[in-house]
Formats: structure tokens, C-alpha cells, sequence
């Protein structure tokens, strides 16, 4: 069986899910795995080598005109024949879903990965009209589904997948044996766009300096560069520019993860955030906005601390709580940890990908 996953080639959650998703399926002899970026700025040959390198299939396709997209598309699935199209993120499930549809291909799947994205009218019309061709519209966490309810997709072709990470980059030997033995510092990994409110952990960083209280703050992820310099400038303007540093895109994330007491998840809104779940698999104490998605992930007071969306005062104090009374951290540091690896591994994600693809796959694809 030859599946293909389309995606944005920015690198975003979503295009980390459909590499997961190819990468997971290298182990299966039933299935050929083809994975479809659409260019973005950051799509750099040496990114998409580095996909090649690790033995995916990878094309990438044009991003300026959204027919020249569809239509790119289109020849690639002529050529390579795919039996399933998984479509993920928008607009971009609504371009593959397209091309699919007009080439026949006979299973088509859309993944949705935030629940609140930029539907104009008209790009909700293109997407729902693509549903009668489309065998399931999935969300990656059940907030999500209940977004694309919400916005009118039909409840019986609407489910629920949690996105999951590679647990084998968080074994116990990355975590240390004491919690003092951890930076009391703050990590953030997340790319700097519409979404993501560094804003509101940079004013309570400024909050908690006024209080006798200055930790270092790390921003890890690159993403708009207009917004990042609005992030730094606002961190010149405070005065935190010892405090603060941007790490930019780092290779190592899972050792400062776990080098680290305290991740933050300052977020607007969110589908299923990979980035605090490798935080939590770290072991770190986390806090994040209480959005769909992240409350899903975080049990208040028991995985995790949960504040109100842009709420700096909120954010202060829970911060202040963690890094005043370590055995809380240490506490929910350890709980978090065994949520994730109980819970979000990558094979837990792909098992329930694998199982839409039909329990009679080896008998038709393997000759079993």
C-alpha cells in the first residue's frame, strides 16, 4: 500500500507529525510512505536531505499559487499512484485533498492540527465540499475535533488522534536523579508566530523582577523574524536582556529540556503541542495557557500548572509557585513525565493511524 502525506514544508508541529508518521511506517514491509512538502521560506535543501537521510521519499512542491500547488501535485500522484492521501493542516488539506480527489485516489484523509485557524467563508466552502470525498476528517486532539464540528464537518467522519513524539530522545538516563540538579530556569520551545504569546511570559518575567524575583528565561524556535524582533525589542524595553536569551533553532532540545526545572507554553491557542509534551517527557514542571489542546495535555495540580490566556499576573505566580516550593515541582515534573510516556509516544499515534488503513492490509498488500 503506498500512502502519501501532504503538509506545509514550514516545519511547523504539523509537519513534524507527517515525518513521524512516514518515519514510523519505514518498519512496515505492507507500506510505502511518500511525504509531500509545500515550500515555505525555511524549506532549505539541506532540511529536506536531512528527511532523505534518515530514508523518507520527500518532493516538494510550489507555495505562491495555490492552482500551480494543486496542479505540481497532481503530477506527482499521477506518477507515484498513491492508494491513501493524508492531507494535514490548513489550507494545505484543502490543496492535497484537491489534487487527490481529481486524481482518483481512492482513500483520502484530512488531519487538522489547531483548532482555531484562519477559515475565510470561502475556504470553509472549499473545505466542506471536499467532504464527501474524504473517508475522515481527524483532529489531533479532541478539542480539534470538536472545533471541525463546530464548523460544520459531519460528527460520524470526525476523530480524535493525539500527536505523539519519539520517547526513545527522553530515556531515563537523560533525567537527572535530582531536582536540584536541574537550572532553576525557564525554557520556552516554540517558533515565534500569531499563536504563540511570548509576549505575555516576557511581561511576567518583568512582574516576577519586580518582585525580588529574576530568573533566566530561554526562547528556543525561530519562525516570523518580525515577530521575534517585536520580542526582543520588548525585552529591551523592560530592561531583561540579562535575563533572556534567544537560542533560536536548537539541536539538543531534549538535553536542555531536561537540564531545565520549568517550560512554559505561553500560547493564544493550540490543537495538540508537541513541544510541551517533550517537555513534560523530560521531567520538566509545566505550565501552560488553559486552551484546547494544552488542557488536554495538562491535569491542573497534578501534571502541570494551567493559567488564564494572557494573563501575566497568573503566569507570575505560577512560576513564582515552582521555583519557591521545589518538591511541588519535582512532583508534577515526575507525573508529567509518566503521562507522557504512558500516553504519547510516537507507535501510540501510529497505531491508531495504522489501524484506518484496515486490519486486512497484509492479506491485500502483502499477500499474506
Amino acid at each position: 500500500m503506498r500512502v502519501m502525506h501532504f503538509v506545509t514544508g514550514g516545519f511547523s508541529g504539523a509537519t513534524q507529525v507527517a515525518v513521524d508518521l512516514c518515519l514510523a511506517a519505514q518498519g512496515d514491509p505492507c507500506l510505502q510512505t511518500l511525504l509531500v512538502l509545500r515550500r515555505k521560506r525555511n524549506t532549505s535543501p539541506a532540511r529536506v536531505h536531512a528527511l532523505q537521510a534518515q530514508g523518507l521519499q520527500v518532493k516538494v512542491v510550489s507555495n505562491w499559487l495555490h492552482a500551480l500547488t494543486v496542479w505540481e501535485t497532481r503530477q506527482i500522484i499521477r506518477a507515484w499512484t498513491p492508494d491513501v492521501v493524508f492531507a494535514h493542516g490548513f489550507s494545505d488539506h484543502i490543496w492535497g485533498r484537491q489534487a487527490a480527489h481529481a486524481e482518483g485516489v481512492p482513500r483520502i484523509f484530512h488531519v487538522e492540527h489547531n483548532a482555531r485557524e484562519r477559515y475565510t467563508p470561502r475556504r470553509l466552502r472549499q473545505a466542506l465540499a471536499l467532504a464527501p470525498y474524504t473517508e475522515a476528517s481527524i483532529g489531533v486532539s479532541e478539542g480539534v475535533r470538536t472545533s471541525l464540528i463546530e464548523r460544520g464537518f459531519a460528527p460520524q467522519q470526525c476523530l480524535a488522534i493525539p500527536n505523539g513524539i519519539a520517547l526513545e530522545r527522553f530515556p531515563d538516563s537523560l533525567v537527572p536523579a535530582h531536582w536540584q540538579d536541574r537550572a532553576g530556569s525557564i525554557l520556552m520551545a516554540s517558533r515565534f508566530a500569531r499563536q504563540k504569546d511570548h509576549d505575555t511570559l516576557i511581561q511576567a518575567l518583568a512582574l516576577l523582577r519586580a518582585r525580588g524575583v529574576s530568573p533566566t528565561l530561554y526562547l528556543a524556535g525561530a519562525g516570523n523574524a518580525r515577530l521575534k524582533r517585536q520580542a526582543q525589542a520588548q525585552v529591551a524595553h523592560l530592561g531583561l536582556q540579562e535575563q533572556v536569551h534567544f537560542l533560536g533553532n536548537v539541536a539538543d532540545l531534549p538535553q536542555r529540556l531536561a537540564a531545565t526545572q520549568i517550560f512554559v507554553l505561553s500560547t493564544r491557542w493550540e490543537g495538540m503541542p508537541l513541544a510541551l509534551v517533550e517537555a513534560m517527557a523530560a521531567g520538566c514542571a509545566c505550565i501552560g495557557t488553559d486552551v484546547v489542546g494544552v488542557r488536554e495535555v495538562i491535569d491542573n495540580g497534578r501534571t502541570g500548572l494551567l493559567v488564564p490566556p494572557g494573563d501575566a499576573g497568573a503566569l507570575a505566580d505560577a512560576i513564582a509557585r515552582l521555583l519557591q516550593n521545589w518538591p511541588l515541582a519535582e512532583y508534577l515534573g515526575q507525573a508529567a513525565r509518566q503521562r507522557a510516556l504512558s500516553t504519547y509516544g510516537r507507535e501510540h499515534m501510529w497505531l491508531r493511524y495504522r489501524a484506518l488503513l484496515g486490519a486486512d492490509i497484509k492479506k491485500k498488500t502483502c499477500g499474506l
